[in-house]
């Protein structure tokens, strides 16, 4: 139902779709859809694996995973106003006084004329809003190097290791909602889907998990072996360094139209020292961005900083009591993040508030894991 969607008063008539001989009032849409050809995403892999024994137990296995990924999806504003690259050695005035000029070989959003709106929109089609559509144009690029030790279960013991480094690169990650967490929704320039070439926001640099199984060596007869014999301990550690996110500018300061998508600042040329403090209160310096000049797109990349990584081991102390022939009744105690380690979710990516730093640029305020969990159980299995 278009109600649904739209700002529609029932029982009143909204008024006519803008167009070239429509007078105000009129309605703007903002159109929404899937390119018409669009073709099916595909990926081409490729990997080469080495295994080696280790002992009589133990296995190593070293591999490599390639892949390269087109066709995929795209959030693109169609109907954002084009850019121009400015010819004038003078630079492009880019405010209304020409005191603000975009310096020449600069790609910016000039100066709309001012007629009454829509006409004067700028937009492709000015008589439509930002529009929001999926295209078939995006590339991906994975390498990873992988290790892998298993220890089968001897002498009690058992274990698994794995390790992933991974460069995983891609065009635009965040597809489904308005503004991922760590990444805008859309592509930065409709006209150079290149600019958003950077890594991915869903795939770590490193991540690591171990798994383990080790059953105690108390044996016994009798009331004795009930008590101290059949216990066993398991965990399972994970590892991840941090997501990639792109810092932002809270506004459309390049004034193209599409206020769905934050735009990204400049490189700071003055500053120096580490872009990342690392510190809840405020993981990156804002200071390291400065806002871009008006009407243009600012040069910093994306997916360019790390957020917090992830650290959790859980644990499983179990215990199974034989009582009959065919009954056992086993206790389980289980603990989740059992270090009571602090996960920090992802930072607010946002650097500026108008032309001023933003006082809560870098801040933390959700974590990524819960606290320490435990819980008891007893099962009887027959």
């Amino acid at each position: 139902q278009l109600s649904s969607f739209l700002p529609i008063t029932p029982g009143v008539q909204p008024p006519p779709a803008c167009g070239p001989n429509v007078p105000a009032p009129c309605s703007t849409f903002a159109p929404q859809g899937i390119e018409a050809s669009a073709k099916t995403p595909a990926t081409n892999e490729w990997n080469l694996t080495i295994e080696q024994q280790v002992g009589s137990n133990m296995a190593l296995r070293i591999g490599y995973v390639g892949s390269f990924g087109y066709h995929g999806l795209l959030s693109i504003d169609r109907n954002t106003i084009p850019a121009q690259i400015c010819s004038n050695a003078a630079g492009c005035a880019v405010d209304n006084t020409g005191a603000t000029r975009a310096p020449q070989g600069t790609k910016f959003i000039p100066l709309l004329p001012t007629p009454p709106p829509p006409a004067s929109s700028g937009r492709p089609n000015p008589y439509l809003g930002a529009g929001f559509f999926w295209l078939t144009a995006g590339n991906s690029s994975y390498n990873a190097l992988q290790v892998e030790m298993l220890r089968r279960l001897s002498r009690r013991l058992q274990f698994r290791g794995n390790y992933t480094w991974a460069k995983n690169l891609d065009m635009n990650s965040a597809l489904t909602i308005a503004q991922a967490q760590n990444q805008p929704q859309m592509v930065m320039d409709r006209n150079d889907l290149h600019r958003d070439w950077g890594p991915s926001a869903l795939t770590p640099t490193s991540q690591a998990s171990i798994s383990a199984h080790y059953e105690f060596p108390f044996d016994a007869a009798g009331r004795l072996g009930k008590l101290i014999g059949g216990w066993q301990v398991n965990s399972v550690t994970t590892l991840l360094s941090g997501f990639p996110f792109t810092p932002q500018i809270g506004a459309n300061r390049s004034g193209d139209g599409n206020t769905r998508n934050p735009d990204r600042p400049d490189v700071n040329p003055l500053f120096s020292g580490s872009v990342l403090t690392r510190k809840q209160t405020q993981w990156f310096n804002p200071t390291a961005f400065s806002l871009p000049i008006a009407r243009t797109w600012g040069n910093l990349g994306r997916g360019t900083l790390r957020g917090a990584g992830l650290e959790t081991v859980d644990l499983s102390l179990i215990k199974t009591t034989p009582l009959t022939e065919r009954v056992a009744l086993q206790f389980r105690a289980e603990f989740f993040n059992a270090l009571n380690h602090t996960n920090f979710g992802p930072p607010n990516s946002i650097v500026f508030a108008g032309q001023a730093i933003s006082p809560s640029a870098g801040l933390i305020t959700t974590t990524a894991t819960t606290s320490r969990q435990i819980q008891m159980g007893l099962k009887v299995i027959y």
